[in-house]
């Protein structure tokens, strides 16, 4: 029974050859995501902003959102936004926060619920005060911080201080990639939004280390192998390992962004940017390649001389393995 490959054994794919384009796009793309943050801004949830969040469903198919938006402007609650989302009967109401503290946004949540009467049903209802947001957002950051900042010294630890700012700049360079994704298309960021970054971090990371690992391994095996030439032959060990990982995680992210609602719908649209897309790209064309502007090998044996060639494949069983022909054995010639 023959076993399922999807990438050939022995694959010598150049990968090292794009890093001339792949530094020059990611740099404006992240210049471009730092520049949308700023001007742009993210679309806070409820949990960094305080306020009140509603999830309703409404009995009559679809709902009349104008006519939803006037009842409530009645209440004078001052900024609030309606979307539909999911089906067209799903309603999801957000208010502002209230001078007063979380008397005076649970006042608000029940003066909602009185207007709109027995006309929707209440899937989830969140209050969220002024002073837990704030501690919210500031934990959030520091936590993705602290979580960048360990991985550097973990990785200087156990590879050299050369991987440990590879490693730090693909993850950094996967975090504002992602945030400009979230600012672009308004993806609400919120505690999950955390969460899903977290995730990009670790996932990308543990990537990295696997590609790395092996570059280790072939620095110490080919003393005379030019750096692009090792890491393309270190890349494409790990080909298969990566594609295969990645399809199967896509295939998750997929299902959870169609069928898993709207609660986690931030968290998987996230996920499929930043894991699928964005940490697939970095650990081949930006976490490999920089090893050699960070000078990498650089002071190995023969460094400049001709690079070495991998060893082949092991012959097969129908191939036997070719012998050596006899060397021809030498006439003295008589006087």
């Amino acid at each position: 029974m023959r076993l399922l490959r999807i990438v050939p054994d022995n694959t010598r794919f150049d990968f090292m050859r794009f890093r001339r384009i792949s530094f020059p796009m990611s740099a404006m793309l992240s210049i471009a995501a730092i520049l949308l943050y700023f001007y742009h801004g993210l679309n806070f949830g409820i949990d960094f902003v305080g306020g009140t969040l509603i999830e309703v469903q409404t009995k009559a198919n679809p709902a009349d959102l104008a006519k939803m938006r006037a009842t409530i402007s009645g209440l004078h609650l001052g900024e609030f936004q309606l979307q539909e989302f999911g089906a067209p009967n799903d309603v999801l109401i957000r208010v502002s926060e209230q001078p007063g503290g979380d008397q005076a946004q649970q006042a608000a949540v029940q003066k909602v619920r009185d207007v709109l009467g027995s006309t929707v049903d209440y899937r989830r209802v969140e209050v969220v005060g002024p002073s837990v947001s704030t501690e919210l957002l500031s934990y959030g950051t520091i936590g993705l911080l602290s979580a960048i900042v360990a991985i550097l010294f973990y990785l200087w630890f156990r590879f050299e201080w050369q991987f440990a700012l590879g490693a730090m700049i693909a993850n950094v360079h996967d975090v504002v990639l992602t945030v400009g994704f979230m600012s672009l298309t308004r993806v609400d960021f919120d505690l999950t939004s955390i969460a899903a970054l977290l995730t990009i971090v670790g996932y990308s990371l543990n990537d990295t280390v696997v590609i790395y690992d092996r570059i280790r391994e072939m620095l110490r095996r080919y003393k005379r192998m030019s750096m692009p030439d090792l890491l393309n032959v270190s890349v494409n060990a790990t080909l298969s390992r990566s594609i295969v990982t990645h399809v199967t995680v896509a295939m998750s992210l997929l299902a959870l962004l169609l069928f898993g609602g709207q609660a986690i719908r931030s968290f998987t649209a996230t996920m499929m940017f930043g894991v699928v897309l964005v940490g697939t790209y970095t650990s081949v064309f930006i976490a490999s390649p920089i090893l050699i502007y960070l000078g990498v090998g650089t002071g190995r044996l023969g460094g400049a001389e001709e690079p070495e060639t991998p060893p082949a494949a092991p012959p097969t069983a129908s191939q036997p393995p070719k012998t050596a022909a006899p060397a021809p054995r030498r006439v003295r010639a008589r006087r």
